[in-house]
């Protein structure tokens, strides 16, 4: 009888030790269960696009900001294929209308395999520590999952921001094409690009864009140079414009150029093309604020606006030079609209879009009719005319139109004050900072191309043979014609 009594005190023991050890766990359980206060918090933060931490939705992504994020994606990979692709094509010649599509196909699976590998992790990694290139944190897209990566975006996936900048990536070297059309070899391309992206691009937009880069105001409180790059002047428009025009004057011109007639075998492709880039473009700038909050909504008014402003203005001046405005001169004039729009998409008022988009179809009408004339380069579809004058120009003006009752990054106390970026932008000397960033993304662009350049041509050759050139590339380089009455 006593034993019973015993295993039953120990029974009854363990039951109440059990009973205590619950309730411990549900009081802390009650104490963990988030309050009304940080609930709500919580939801101010998804609506103004801002920290949750503290809150209990910290660390997950948010399905509003997330879906505009994966639909800007998809309009800017819309930018290359098919709009760049159709856009070029549409300006050169018959025989070579399929080399343009395959080199944008070409380049795109390319830079995939390089971001995927390397590329995203050396632009937004961290762990090198360095201003100049990100780290291996991410190689292979390790550990790039749901989560958001909160040095960029508090409420974007990591693997979708990943994948909307990948499609900067990707069109930033097939804007260089447009320079060295109907002229180069597809393998001297592809090699040359590959270079390039280590060379130019994963430094320069590291520095522009990354956490830890040289020239990022903004985002990166301990940034040297203080500058501002909403949606790619410096990084996308000038590394490209610039290397495109280094690569035309040392590959040299097109068989017959000055003496053939070399004009755009179909301007309806050319402006189909160029509605293809403006609508992607809303993806382009107005994605940039990684949201779907006011900031996007004012780069999205104001990509509208000067792309528009400068389709116009450039018709305008050639029915006043000329006497007629053409298709292809009012595409490339909106063309020149978004690309100096880029780079203060989501800094500037309305009425100073409408104003910088008057003078990127000013700057970009006479690089394209005189300078390029004086000079005599064959910047074959005005790369260089388009993309490095304005790319140049829209980085210079962001400096001067900047306005933080637009974007109160541009002085905000965790990164603008610390850095510099606010002071500059109350004392209206930001455009020293820019300066600066087009100095570094120019002499980058400029001695990488050359050293590039030099290489392929070691290894592969630039151009084809002079027999090849004049049959076209299409059957030459691809066994094939874009059109069956050729």
């Amino acid at each position: 009888m006593k034993k019973k009594i015993e295993k039953f005190n120990k029974i009854t023991s363990l039951i109440a030790l059990f009973v205590i050890i619950a309730s411990l766990f549900g009081l802390n359980a009650q104490e963990a269960t988030p309050t009304q206060d940080q609930r709500f918090a919580g939801l101010e933060a998804y609506i103004k696009n801002t920290d949750p931490v503290g809150s209990p939705i910290a660390g997950v992504a948010g399905p509003g900001h997330n879906a505009w994020l994966m639909t800007s994606a998809a309009l800017v990979l819309f930018m290359t294929l098919p709009g760049l692709a159709l856009f070029y094509g549409g300006l050169v010649r018959t025989k070579n209308v399929l080399s343009v599509l395959a080199q944008c196909l070409g380049i795109t699976g390319l830079v995939v395999l390089l971001w995927y590998t390397v590329g995203y992790s050396l632009v937004f990694g961290s762990n090198f520590g360095s201003p100049y290139l990100g780290g291996s944190e991410n190689f292979f897209m390790k550990e790039v999952d749901s989560a958001p990566n909160t040095n960029y975006c508090y409420w974007v996936s990591e693997n979708v921001f990943s994948m909307f900048q990948l499609m900067f990536a990707i069109i930033t070297p097939a804007l260089i094409i447009g320079a060295i059309a109907e002229r180069m070899k597809f393998s001297a391309i592809l090699l040359f690009v590959a270079l390039w992206m280590f060379v130019v691009y994963f430094p320069i937009a590291h520095m522009t864009w990354g956490s830890t880069g040289l020239m990022n105001g903004v985002w990166n409180a301990d940034a040297k140079i203080p500058a501002i790059d909403f949606a790619g002047g410096t990084v996308v428009h000038m590394t490209s414009g610039w290397s495109a025009l280094l690569l035309c004057l040392i590959l040299g011109k097109r068989l017959g150029f000055g003496h053939t007639i070399m004009s755009p075998h179909s301007t309806v492709l050319c402006m189909v093309g160029t509605g293809m880039l403006y609508v992607g473009w809303y993806g382009f700038n107005a994605g940039s604020a990684l949201a779907a909050d006011g900031i996007a909504a004012s780069a999205f008014t104001t990509t509208t606006l000067a792309a528009a402003i400068a389709c116009a203005t450039w018709g305008s001046l050639e029915w006043l030079i000329k006497g007629k405005a053409s298709v292809v001169g009012m595409c490339t004039g909106l063309v020149a609209g978004l690309v100096i729009i880029t780079p203060a998409a989501g800094f500037v008022s309305p009425t100073n879009a409408v104003i910088i988009g008057i003078i990127g179809a000013i700057g970009s009408y006479i690089a394209c009719n005189k300078i390029k004339q004086h000079f005599g380069y064959d910047d074959s579809l005005d790369t260089f005319g388009v993309h490095a004058i304005c790319g140049t120009l829209g980085a210079l003006v962001t400096g001067i139109f900047a306005d933080p009752t637009i974007n109160s990054n541009l002085i905000s106390e965790g990164y603008a004050a610390k850095n510099g970026l606010k002071n500059l932008i109350e004392n209206g000397t930001l455009w020293k900072a820019q300066l600066s960033s087009m100095g570094i993304t120019l002499l980058v662009s400029i001695l990488g191309t050359i050293v590039i350049t030099y290489i392929v041509k070691v290894f592969v050759g630039l151009r084809p043979t002079i027999e090849a050139e004049e049959k076209g590339l299409d059957i030459v380089e691809h066994g094939e014609h874009g059109y069956d009455n050729h």
